[in-house]
């Protein structure tokens, strides 16, 4: 064997000799194409990158770290702001004196004192954050509610109230911790599993006869309660504990709530867009479980130095990078929201008029159903992620449920938001404008506009203190409708002459703004499209 491979290695010996001395040429090596290579020079948004055979210069090197590490940061706010969002909630209801646990009640409605990311002034808000870090949590909710829960990273866990389990007649949930082994009860409870430590709350009551807010408030108050679960108790049934599977627990009243009055106070919860952002959004990975991102979403995060467990401290270089990607991740979610290109994002052909929830639905992934008098028809699975929609929609939204994205006449609430006029314009708030809904306002329960402000995406903080108008006489007259039907709002510094009270809201002189369009329990028409608000007009 040895003497067989002695001869073969030989034998090649001679042959590449031979081949050698053949006239002294030599096989030409094969030619790499042009599209593998790269050119010793290239021209880029970030500059001129040069290469000798392939390989970068030191130059070019640190060009494209900047680069790589820019574009990490970049992806962190657009992919991330939603859970800061969350965390700026809680950082606003802490300031305020609402602790984990509470609950605040804004009995007397919001007001644009408070900085909350579009939320109306029509509605009795009840809002809290659940600490899981100790065990499930229960929240008991009051009937003819309309709420959800959401996880620290903005994710929904699950509907409460008229969507939920108990479908607006009040219920209880259970809302159970990331890696909880322990026992859960058997009946009694909905119970939803979170993938993160914390979670957020919210609900909204309505009006008694579009005018009382005591009713629901006090309703509210009397009903809601938040407790930790007490394993074994109520919702065990002895013999789950007579045959060895369950613990007995202690079956007694749950301790008193604490609930906090919201209306009239001064809050902010509304994320940053400076460096203190990204300080933020350490904190919530340091609380929260590794896993309780996907790994995808949480590698841009890491890259930037921002790791469980371990110090966020970035040198010089890389806090410049990081607040400069920051300003334009902060330019592109507003450009995104201000003045989308998608056409599939506007609610009417040509129209200013969007909700590309429909077309993105609550996961931004698939399309909301279609409810047909046939059926209900689900779109397939898209497979991939609408991710300007995500970054549009978190970045002037408070809460995502399946509820805000779906064609089911006379249950939830639908949403039309305007940031252009007629002529394609942003809102001046010197200017005079007006909007016209047509006669037969789909709606079961109430209709209504709110104002918000460009910078905060909050209500527009104006004299009038409430910047809305609508078919409820509370906090300001109901609109009236015209001889035929319609009725007009007005938008404008100063209310016109002629003008009820009811049909206009103040804007201010110094100031931009947008203007969504609430129906709540939409019906048939505004699904098919048949009835249309007017586009907003210039009044000339």
């Amino acid at each position: 064997m040895k003497q067989t491979r002695s001869k073969l290695i030989l034998s090649t010996t001679v042959l590449a000799a031979t081949l050698l001395a053949g006239g002294g040429k030599v096989t030409a090596q094969t030619p790499i194409s042009p599209a593998l290579t790269t050119p010793d020079k290239v021209e880029t948004r970030v500059g001129t990158l040069n290469f000798k055979d392939g390989a970068p210069s030191k130059e070019t090197t640190e060009k494209v770290y900047d680069n790589i590490d820019f574009t990490h940061a970049y992806e962190a706010f657009v992919n991330t702001f939603s859970g800061v969002s969350i965390d700026a909630l809680r950082k606003g209801l802490l300031s305020v004196g609402v602790k984990d646990n509470e609950v605040i009640v804004f009995s007397e409605l919001m007001d644009a004192k408070s900085l909350y990311l579009t939320a109306n002034a029509d509605t009795i808000y009840a809002i809290g954050i659940l600490d899981l870090t100790k065990g499930p949590m229960v929240l008991e909710v009051p009937p003819k509610f309309l709420g959800a829960i959401d996880d620290q990273w903005f994710r929904w866990v699950t509907d409460i109230g008229l969507p939920g389990a108990d479908r607006g007649e009040g219920g209880t949930y259970l809302i159970v911790p990331p890696g909880y082994d322990g026992p859960l009860p058997a009946g009694g409870f909905t119970i939803a599993h979170s993938r993160t430590n914390r979670v957020a709350w919210f609900g909204r009551s309505f009006l008694e006869n579009k005018s009382d807010p005591k009713v629901p408030a006090d309703t509210i108050k009397k009903f809601t309660k938040v407790y930790p679960y007490e394993a074994g108790g109520f919702g065990t049934p002895i013999s789950e504990f007579l045959a060895g599977k369950a613990r007995l627990g202690k079956v007694e009243p749950a301790p008193a709530t604490v609930f906090h009055e919201g209306s009239g106070k001064v809050m902010n919860t509304v994320p940053p867009n400076d460096f203190s952002f990204f300080e933020m959004l350490n904190e919530i990975v340091q609380r929260e479980p590794a896993t309780a991102l996907d790994p995808e979403l949480m590698g841009p995060i890491a890259a930037i130095g921002i790791v469980k467990g371990k110090p966020f401290a970035p040198d010089a270089r890389m806090k410049k990078i990081m607040t400069e990607a920051l300003a334009l991740a902060n330019a592109a979610s507003r450009t995104l929201m201000m003045n989308p290109r998608d056409p599939s994002w506007f609610y009417y052909p040509g129209s200013a008029w969007m909700n590309f929830l429909f077309e993105s639905g609550y996961e931004f992934e698939t399309p909301i159903p279609l409810i047909t008098r046939e059926g209900i028809k689900i779109h397939p699975p898209t497979g991939y992620r609408q991710l300007d929609a995500r970054t549009s929609f978190f970045y002037y939204v408070t809460g995502i449920t399946p509820a805000m994205a779906m064609r089911l006449p006379g249950i939830g609430s639908q949403y039309l938001l305007a940031m252009l006029d007629a002529d394609k314009n942003y809102f001046d708030g010197a200017k005079n404008y007006k909007c016209t809904l047509p006669k037969g306002i789909p709606e079961a329960n109430f209709w209504s506009f709110t104002v918000y402000d460009n910078q905060s995406r909050s209500m527009l903080d104006t004299p009038q203190r409430f910047p809305r108008a609508g078919s409820q006489s509370y906090p300001s007259p109901a609109a009236e409708a015209s001889a035929d039907g319609s009725t007009t709002v007005y938008f404008s510094p100063k209310q016109p002459d002629g003008v009820k009270r009811g049909n206009w809201i103040q804007t201010d002189p110094n100031k931009g703004w947008f203007v969504i369009l609430r129906l709540y329990s939409p019906l048939e028409p505004f699904f098919t499209k048949k009835w249309r608000p007017s586009e907003i007009e210039l009044v000339k």
